[in-house]
């Protein structure tokens, strides 16, 4: 059974924590974010049965609907691929995002004023109000530059698009505009719809100057730069005349909304596809995201005036599902880690340089991490220009791992004909080798290498085993640290071992074709998200109703939460989360999985008189059960010893007659 649910609804529990948001807040959110709204966004859900909807899942390719969500529990599950939880998990896994981070997201969106507990470090980024404000001139300005874009000054701007074969539906599809070459025709726009001088410096579209403030971006071709939500949080800008003593590129500068070491141009159109496919490409620059896209390379992104860093593998990690409890994502129990990371880098030196930092980011990763070059220095935008699409996804489609371009790039600074050529390529490539993360592939590089410098294969696994024991030559980035260090994320840093949910015991699933399995879990299915119509006599089942391990499970999370009476006089909602408060971190994802199933009853006036009869059915179970045990009991014991022969006959006198009342009350 998939339990996968359990450590987002665990992070759940930790608010309150000193300077996280309240609890209380976080409950609110959750109640007013109705789920079936903020899935409508991403997929489209059609009714399945009473109070259920059902649409193709996001996290998996399927023809098939499978994503059942119920809004009045307020939890999703895809009974293809095993993904379920509640609203603010949805955001979480959809958008990449950390919990706090989809909560203020759906805060936002919900109008919930966030709280945030004394003592601790996370506080509010902006006081009330004013992020709102600045997303709002952000997103106000985009429609500005947009509609710039065709006006009769534009026309250098759209000469720029043109020359790189991007028409009017690209620059629409990707919000491109232009900046006017005035002072302040942005700043009178902004000022007309009510933001004072302050919000627009703050938000990085003005500049203050001696005389006041001005427009940042003039004369300029304009990229609006989003988060993973959409929201316009700053802009890139390329310089189009002779006269612009600017430099060639200019970006908002850092904000509250926008910072650089965080930001990935793109990431909004490409982040569905990334958690889908676990594959992100890495490209350099604005127009080169527009061509991979246009190429049917959907996963692009790229920086934003800055290097690849650690912040920008956080973000890469979360929409891969490369996570650890550091605030990420947690992959279901027993999924797989990882994916890919293509950097597209230029075949010249400076290529190569960006190929040895990103191999120093790799070490950030549990994904695989490629490179794809251009041998010519093509970047993806010239090469579907000059080649086509084609070109540009056989460019990524033609990636080789990162350690093997970096170890040849290194070779490549060598005379390997020369016997000392050979010797200091070898002593230059070890550190590289002993460095790689994963120890399963160190021998298979050593062999390799061996293989490009021409020696033999034990002195290249000597070295490496010698740069491997000697810290100081490895090639290693800073972050990794010594033996005993953490990283970033706060995982031990000489650990080679992925994080992984895999260690909690998984149940075993029941076979779908028991009659007594099917009714165990149509009963639980009712009892959770029907307490209001559940017989009373189901609360006085004992430990051992349930004869599957993992409704058995399910059912003491019940008990736990007070029983089905405890059901009745809360919202479906509250009642489901009393439930998985009480669930283990195995039984979590299953008692979301119950809570979105559908029942074989798609009349809504049926379903009361339903979720009695099915409960019955189990209860009537249980009573055989123990009629059958109370016999066999009684037929082991000796009818001389008359005082416990006779006990054991009035228990199984007294069973038959509850379950003989059970079924009048059944069939009345």
């Amino acid at each position: 059974m998939d339990g996968g649910t359990a450590a987002p609804a665990r992070e759940h529990r930790l608010q309150g924590v000193a300077g996280l948001i309240r609890r209380e807040d976080v409950d609110l959110v959750r109640e007013r974010a109705r789920i079936d709204e903020i899935v409508s966004a991403h997929v489209t859900l059609k009714p399945a049965g009473v109070g259920a909807l059902v649409g193709l899942c996001p996290f998996h390719d399927e023809r098939s609907p499978s994503f059942n969500v119920r809004p009045s529990v307020g939890r999703y599950h895809c009974f293809g691929c095993g993904e379920g939880g509640d609203v603010i998990e949805f955001v979480m896994k959809m958008d990449g995002l950390s919990f706090t981070e989809a909560i203020e997201y759906l805060a936002g969106k919900t109008g919930v004023q966030l709280r945030y507990e004394e003592g601790g470090s996370a506080r509010p980024r902006e006081e009330p109000g004013k992020r709102q404000r600045l997303l709002e001139a952000n997103r106000v300005a985009a429609e500005f530059y947009a509609e710039q874009l065709m006006g009769p000054d534009a026309a250098a701007a759209r000469a720029f698009l043109a020359e790189r074969s991007f028409d009017r539906a690209d620059a629409e599809r990707f919000g491109v505009g232009f900046a006017p070459k005035g002072w302040d025709a942005l700043q009178r726009h902004l000022q007309g719809r009510g933001f004072t001088q302050a919000e627009l410096v703050a938000s990085g579209l003005m500049s203050q100057g001696q005389r006041g403030i001005y427009d940042r971006f003039r004369g300029r071709v304009m990229w609006p730069i989003r988060d993973v939500t959409g929201a316009v949080i700053g802009f890139g800008a390329r310089r189009l005349f002779e006269d612009d003593q600017g430099p060639k590129y200019l970006n908002t500068p850092e904000t509250s909304l926008y910072k650089k070491s965080h930001v990935l141009y793109g990431i909004d159109l490409a982040k569905r596809e990334i958690a889908k496919g676990k594959r992100v490409v890495v490209v350099e620059g604005y127009t080169d995201v527009m061509a991979a896209h246009l190429s049917g390379v959907t996963t692009a992104v790229a920086t934003c005036g800055t290097a690849f860093g650690a912040d920008h593998a956080k973000v890469v990690r979360r929409l891969l599902g490369d996570t650890t409890a550091g605030g990420g994502l947690q992959l279901k129990s027993g999924a797989s880690l990882g994916g890919e990371i293509i950097f597209t880098f230029d075949g010249d030196a400076a290529g190569q340089q960006a190929a040895v930092r990103a191999y120093g980011e790799d070490q950030r990763f549990f994904a695989q991490t490629f490179v794809a070059v251009e041998p010519s220095g093509m970047d993806p935008c010239d090469l579907r220009m000059a080649n086509g699409p084609e070109a540009v996804r056989a460019l990524v489609d033609g990636r080789v791992p990162l350690f093997q371009f970096v170890v040849r790039s290194k070779l490549d600074e060598f005379d390997l004909n020369t016997a000392e050529g050979r010797v200091g390529a070898l002593r230059a490539a070890a550190p590289i080798i002993a460095g790689i993360r994963d120890t399963a592939l160190r021998p298979e590089y050593a062999r390799l290498l061996a293989g490009w410098i021409g020696t033999d294969e034990r002195a290249v696994a000597r070295e490496v085993s010698r740069a491997a024991s000697t810290p100081s030559l490895r090639e290693a980035p800073p972050t990794q640290g010594a033996r005993g260090g953490q990283d970033g994320d706060g995982r031990p840093s000489g650990s080679s071992e992925r994080p992984t949910t895999g260690g909690v015991p998984q149940l075993p699933a029941p076979d779908p074709r028991d009659p007594v399995a099917r009714d165990e879990r149509l009963a639980l299915v009712a009892v959770l998200q029907y307490p209001q119509h559940v017989p009373a006599s189901f609360d006085t089942l004992g430990e051992d109703a349930f004869s599957v391990p993992a409704w058995r499970a399910v059912h003491t999370a019940i008990r736990a939460a007070g029983g089905a009476a405890a059901g009745r006089d809360v919202s479906a909602a509250q009642w489901v989360g009393a439930v998985l408060e009480q669930a283990s971190e195995t039984v979590a994802g299953i008692v979301t999985q119950l809570s979105v199933a559908s029942l074989p009853e798609d009349r809504e006036a049926a379903v009361p008189a339903f979720v009695e009869g099915v409960v019955h059915r189990v209860l009537d179970m249980g009573l055989m059960r123990r009629v059958a045990d109370a016999r066999s009991r009684l037929q082991r014991l000796d009818p001389a010893d008359t005082e416990t022969y006779q006990a054991a006959f009035e228990e199984l006198l007294r069973i038959e007659a509850e379950r003989r009342t059970l079924r009048e009350s059944a069939s009345a």
